[in-house]
């Protein structure tokens, strides 16, 4: 470490400062600069709508940096965390929650293990589908933890497939008295899915969790949306609750009929000969084959 306090790929402070950036430690002992911390978020709630989204590559987390997202989500499997990791690197100065999968964890222990894992790798809190139960634990073991609430999909044969919830007045109830029972146990945020808009926008000022809304309206403190969508990275159709700002898909599908139509141009010379042509080879010196020749076989090849 250096004497100033920072490791060596570490911006000054001077320099993160003037980037609206935030030095800070990570629970895994690491220094790093983050455009938000927890306690900023908090303070930021009822104030501000900010943005998120979950990338699936390294390219869409470079430029869901460098377009000035506020935060971002990233799957993350503890017996695989590769993707993850990589991802973390290609948007440093982000804040980026970790979601680990509802069958990844059995137990509370195991849920502790997987958030420390997540948070020594970059980790800026974790997001989970776990019941109050392993929220309690994670959190009271110091890992900032986002809940699920509304439409859980993996979780959606008990509110009768994937669709709203909250359109009756016992949903509406139940999903209230369900974060708070998050936030009872410790969570710090909770991603609110598919309720209706209003109904988000009364719970959250009833909770002190920062509330991430996918597909629940714009009362959240956060929103939420996947870059496959907002890309418009497959074929249609998309969940309604999505807008779509470009069309990689249908630029994907050009660039693939230009992939064939290149190999088959390539093909259709090499068959007619056209290639490869004069200005792809290299000619030999006058005089050299002949000397070739002759060294070989005495010129009986003539």
């Amino acid at each position: 470490m250096k004497s100033d306090g920072n490791p060596p790929n570490a911006l000054p402070p001077r320099d993160a400062h003037k980037r609206g950036l935030h030095r800070t430690m990570t629970l895994g002992g690491s220094y790093a600069t983050r455009n938000h911390t927890v306690k900023h978020l908090q303070d930021l709630k009822g104030k501000a709508v900010l943005t998120e989204t979950m990338p699936f590559t390294t390219r869409e987390a470079a430029a869901a940096e460098e377009a000035g997202i506020d935060t971002l989500k990233v799957k993350f499997d503890p017996a695989n965390p590769a993707d993850a990791i990589a991802i973390r690197k290609a948007a440093p100065n982000t804040f980026m929650t970790f979601c680990i999968g509802l069958t990844k964890i059995a137990t509370a222990a195991e849920a502790v293990r997987a958030g420390y894992d997540a948070m020594e790798i970059g980790a800026d809190g974790i997001m989970c589908q776990w019941g109050p139960e392993f929220i309690r634990t994670v959190s009271d073991a110091g890992i900032p933890v986002e809940a699920h609430a509304g439409l859980v999909p993996r979780l959606s044969t008990w509110t009768g497939g994937l669709r709203a919830v909250g359109k009756t007045i016992e949903e509406a109830i139940w999903v209230f008295q369900q974060i708070k029972l998050f936030e009872e146990a410790g969570a710090w945020a909770v991603e609110v899915e598919v309720v209706p808009a209003e109904l988000l926008a009364q719970i959250s000022r009833r909770t002190r969790l920062v509330t991430s809304s996918i597909g629940a309206g714009s009362g959240g403190d956060i929103q939420f949306m996947f870059a496959e969508d907002i890309l418009g990275n497959h074929a249609p159709p998309y969940p309604r609750h999505t807008k779509q700002y470009r069309n990689l898909y249908e630029m994907e599908q050009a660039i693939q009929l230009e992939r064939v139509g290149g190999f088959r141009d390539y093909i259709d010379d090499v068959k007619n000969g056209s290639f490869p042509g004069a200005e792809h080879v290299v000619k030999a010196p006058k005089g050299l084959i002949d000397q070739f020749l002759a060294a070989v076989d005495g010129g009986q090849g003539e």
